[in-house]
């Protein structure tokens, strides 16, 4: 019987990071307009990764689904969701994030460059956020939800719509561009 209880309790200590939801905080003190704050969840039992920048009007929130391949990024101040294929050559695997995340904890901007990607935001609503799933669902039910299509190749520089740019831990920079993100 104590084997037994014994066996459990190291198999529950082995297994629990597995599973385990987790947040990590980093602080940007550099951000403009004073400090931010983001925070990455990942959830490996639902293959979902949180990312939260807490930056007061300029605050956003992205959700990456490894389960759909879509990702959807909600844009605090202007009141809408916007959501988009993930690329995944571009963007870290959940594995990846982890590491990556980890890595940068504390340390600031530093190290190559982010990748980069940029979308363009159509004008239509979407009507059916289903196909997306329920992660998608959860955070967009009842706001303005648009679909953007990445654009291969382009650059901020020569691009002549506003965009709405997301830094996700100095790994990452995705521009959403158009009409909807202009302030």
């Amino acid at each position: 019987m104590k084997f037994t209880i014994v066996f459990a309790g190291l198999l529950g200590a082995f297994l629990t990071p597995a599973f385990a939801d987790y947040n990590i905080n980093v602080s940007d003190e550099d951000n403009s307009g004073g400090s931010g704050q983001q925070s990455v969840s990942i959830n490996n039992e639902h293959n979902v990764a949180n990312v939260d920048n807490n930056n007061g009007w300029g605050s956003w929130n992205s959700l990456w689904d490894y389960e759909t391949g879509f990702a959807v990024t909600r844009l605090f101040h202007k009141k809408v969701c916007i959501v988009h294929k993930m690329n995944k050559e571009v963007m870290p695997s959940l594995q990846a994030l982890d590491a990556l995340v980890k890595e940068k904890k504390g340390k600031g901007p530093g190290g190559p460059p982010p990748k980069g990607l940029m979308y363009s935001i159509s004008h239509n609503k979407v009507n059916d956020l289903d196909k997306f799933g329920k992660s998608i669902v959860t955070m967009c039910r009842g706001v303005p939800t648009y679909m953007a299509e990445e654009i291969q190749g382009a650059s901020l520089i020569l691009y002549s719509e506003k965009c709405f740019i997301t830094n996700i831990l100095w790994i990452l920079n995705i521009s959403f561009c158009g009409e909807t993100v202009e302030y």
